[in-house]
């Protein structure tokens, strides 16, 4: 038995020497290809870190860094908080829309970046009054992504709708009878006037946001924080 016992002391030895075990320090940024990535990349260069491939042009999902501490994924932006969420990601850069509907659970989200600047707004077909409709108090369909942003937008309002969850080509819904209004992110707007709609309120300002994995701030700080910091600076 003891000459049993010495032998699989042996052989787990032998095998804890050869595993391959992932340095803790190791960073993981979750990232989405467009706008938050092209604006992201001088945040990142703030804090000494360049992807070794243009996304845009690369088909890899995981991105190699100038650091061997860093890396970078390539995910959905509605994908960027559940990455980070459930700890496939140290950290992540995500619009304050994506966010809300999220809920935000399991993440710090420490910084406003000032990036990706946009409005969540409330358009309708042009000549349709809505300021009328809302003071009669019509019941609208609204057809929308943002579904949860939506419904407190409106209860706040004291609004009755029905919500109508689409994914894209939002300003065609209220061409075609689908709903009578739309809530969707509006930066220039011209797509809005382009198709004959036309922003009738503003729901909030949007910007991406920095945000962190609880237990990564907890478990990497020595990694973390100076990315944080660097980050911050940045911006200042």
């Amino acid at each position: 038995m003891l000459r049993k016992r010495a032998k699989f002391s042996l052989f787990a030895l032998q095998f804890s020497a050869f595993r391959i075990v992932p340095p803790a320090a190791l960073i993981t940024i979750a990232l989405s290809k467009g706008r938050i990535f092209d604006e992201a990349v001088p945040l990142l260069a703030a804090a000494g870190v360049a992807t070794s491939e243009d996304p845009e042009t690369s088909r890899k999902l995981i991105l190699s860094t100038n650091r061997s501490d860093v890396r970078v994924i390539i995910v959905r932006a509605t994908d960027v908080p559940t990455y980070v969420q459930y700890g496939a990601a140290d950290v992540g850069v995500a619009g304050k829309d994506v966010l809300d509907e999220h809920g935000g659970r399991g993440l710090y989200q420490p910084l406003d970046l000032k990036i990706a600047r946009c409005r969540m707004m409330v358009a309708v077909k042009e000549g349709f009054d809505y300021q009328q409709a809302v003071r009669q108090g019509a019941r609208l369909r609204v057809a929308t992504k943002y579904v949860q942003t939506a419904r407190e937008h409106f209860a706040g309002k004291g609004m009755h709708v029905d919500l109508i969850r689409l994914y894209g080509s939002m300003e065609l819904a209220p061409l075609v009878g689908l709903a009578e209004a739309i809530v969707d992110l509006v930066s220039t707007g011209h797509t809005l006037k382009a198709n004959g709609l036309c922003a009738v309120e503003e729901i909030a300002p949007v910007s991406a946001r920095l945000i962190i994995n609880q237990a990564a701030l907890k478990l990497k700080r020595d990694a973390v924080q100076p990315l944080l910091d660097a980050f911050g600076r940045a911006i200042a």
